[in-house]
């Protein structure tokens, strides 16, 4: 038997998503929480940066007004894919860090997000655990998803946070000194969303559908880790909420082309092929059964 819910755990279910940049949250678990939050489940994200050093990689938005105003229009972006998905947002507001790029990699620009220390980087996020009260909590795994150093550093604070966010001996200037109770999210999940199996699946679908995949070359090059095995431990059926997700991507107009790879495998090959949004479960609090799960909520239910 798991361990009994305190009554504050039980009068409603809330699911907070941390995510790096604007436009992450449309493109990992956006189904997930656009069906939770269909549920009635209160969905929070959680925006660390403003996505200020993103590039613009749809041509149709490609123009000096727009890049001269890259904040706000990111910001309108995010407005837009958050009433689409039906979640509330939080801004954390770090200062996006950029991709470097180069050999040597030159260093990241003082005051951005991936360069602050840790407790710094985490210390709104932990206040926002301790305002919304969520039961369970997604984010990237150590490697960021993939090595984009705000990517990386959203994975650590999430983790801090989780940690931190119940203890009341810790981050006291964002608890007990300002009148916010402790809180202890009881499960933190990794997107598991670009995958080998997955991308198996939409890759064989589209070949036997007589289409070319976009998938071709990245299976080619896919080389596979010991570290990927067995990370697989949740599957949340969300295929009627694949339509919604793509919206939301779309409404990130400067970062997504309409035309581009995003949307090559058609909906009703998707849904087919792979129906669910995955998910490593990294730290539970409560006796979950038997894995794989098919809701975040297992166990707190």
């Amino acid at each position: 038997m798991g361990c009994m819910l305190p009554a504050e755990q039980e009068r409603g279910l809330r699911l907070m998503a941390v995510h790096a940049h604007p436009d992450d949250e449309s493109s990992k678990g956006a189904a997930t929480m656009a069906r939770y939050a269909h549920e009635g489940v209160e969905v929070l994200v959680v925006t660390c940066t403003g996505g200020e050093a993103g590039s613009i990689l749809n041509p149709a938005m490609d123009s000096p007004e727009v890049l001269a105003r890259m904040p706000e229009v990111r910001r309108e972006e995010m407005e837009r894919a958050r009433k689409i998905l039906g979640v509330q947002q939080e801004w954390l507001g770090f200062i996006d860090s950029g991709l470097p790029e180069g050999d040597p990699l030159p260093p990241l620009p003082e005051g951005t997000f991936a360069t602050q220390p840790l407790a710094d980087a985490a210390r709104p996020l932990v206040r926002l655990i301790r305002q919304f009260r969520p039961q369970v909590v997604t984010t990237y795994d150590e490697n960021g998803g993939y090595p984009h150093p705000d990517h990386i550093m959203t994975h650590q604070i999430s983790v801090e946070a989780f940690e931190a966010a119940g203890d009341p001996s810790r981050y006291t200037e964002v608890g007990v000194e300002v009148g916010l109770a402790p809180w202890q999210p009881l499960k933190l999940y990794y997107h598991l969303t670009f995958h080998k199996d997955r991308i198996l699946a939409l890759h064989e679908g589209m070949r036997a559908a007589g289409l070319e995949s976009p998938y071709a070359k990245r299976l080619d090059e896919w080389i596979d880790r010991a570290e990927d095995t067995g990370r697989l431990t949740t599957r949340v059926r969300c295929e009627d909420w694949f339509e919604v997700r793509d919206r939301a991507l779309l409404a990130h107009a400067t970062q997504v082309d309409p035309d581009g790879p995003w949307f090559r495998v058609p909906l009703t090959l998707q849904r087919d092929a792979w129906p669910t949004e995955d998910y490593q479960l990294a730290r539970s609090l409560i006796e979950v059964g038997v894995l794989p799960e098919d809701d975040l909520f297992n166990g707190i239910r």
